[in-house]
């Protein structure tokens, strides 16, 4: 065997809940990931900044055409910020922009906290992955232009204070999907009439997943490939939050085959996709009920072969 040749890639299908060290981007992460499992294909289900750490889920194979559904999930963050300091980027990888006090008493903190639970609107960030014709907005950010954002209809459940030590603070945040936590953390800064940045940020929950759950690079790098194969979660997870339906085998030969089966629409729900399984539990994709035809179509099928 040739030791300069690449490793064959193979079919893997599963998620892998990876840690995300700092100092690596989503996609970096990723591929490092994808290398290590030989994979064919892989993708993930959002990004973290590299600054940011933790949770990010890793698809592979047939998991990457389900990875959409966990875009639109509710997350949990820990984040640290330094008081009294803006900066160009909202994190501590930018430069100091503007100064502020930071002895902030910690009931002003905590009432500013307050005052940003519920449902808010949040101006996303220049300094983002969010496209302006056709290039993200951190490409226009680094030459100095600014681009008009619209506000976001955001939720943040709640905001603990874990500790609070002028002018360091660290938070946990619960919050809807397109929550900017550097762009929450220096509105509660403004809403004292101070400043602040992110100086550490990591992912604790996604879509029902833990930190707890989550596996790091170094950990991958010290396994076998069997092991590895053995941390990875079945790629119905990414949809377990959706109605669950079990098919006979003729139905289910019938999606496979690109037609749509009869169903009496019994224990279904017509606005949203369900996810189908034939009688032996194998996990088969996900289906629409069209009520006007009273049949299943498919949204996106397991290639079940694999």
């Amino acid at each position: 065997m040739n030791p300069f040749s690449k490793p064959q890639k193979r079919a893997v299908n599963g998620v892998l809940l990876l840690d995300k060290p700092q100092g690596l981007s989503s996609n970096t992460a990723l591929q490092k990931a994808r290398r290590l499992y030989r994979a064919e294909k892989a993708g993930h289900t959002g990004v973290l900044d590299p600054i940011a750490t933790g949770l990010l889920p890793v698809c592979f194979g047939e998991a990457t055409k389900f990875a959409q559904y966990l875009l639109d999930a509710d997350k949990a963050y820990t984040a640290t910020l330094k008081l009294g300091e803006a900066t160009s980027t909202g994190d501590a990888e930018g430069e100091v922009v503007a100064t502020g006090r930071a002895d902030i008493p910690y009931e002003d903190f905590q009432t500013a906290c307050r005052a940003l639970t519920g449902s808010i609107r949040q101006v996303p960030p220049m300094f983002s992955a969010l496209k302006h014709e056709g290039k993200p907005l951190y490409e226009y950010a680094r030459k100095g232009i600014v681009i008009e954002r619209k506000p976001r209809d955001i939720t943040i459940y709640s905001i603990d204070i874990q500790s609070f030590s002028p002018p360091e603070a660290v938070i946990d945040v619960r919050c809807s999907k397109g929550t900017y936590i550097r762009t929450l953390s220096e509105d509660i800064a403004k809403h004292i009439g101070t400043f602040a940045h992110l100086t550490a940020l990591r992912r604790t929950e996604t879509a029902g997943f833990s930190i707890g759950q989550t596996h790091t690079l170094e950990k991958l790098e010290g396994l076998d490939e069997a092991a590895r194969d053995g941390l990875l979660l079945p790629c119905d997870v990414l949809v377990e939050h959706l109605p669950r339906l079990v098919l006979p085998e003729p139905s289910v030969r019938l999606l496979k085959f690109g037609q749509q089966p009869a169903h009496s629409g019994n224990s279904v729900s017509s606005d949203m996709p369900i996810r189908i399984y034939d009688e032996n539990g194998t996990f088969i994709g996900l289906v629409e009920y069209q009520i006007e035809t009273g049949r299943l179509k498919a949204l996106r099928l397991m290639n079940t072969a694999t």
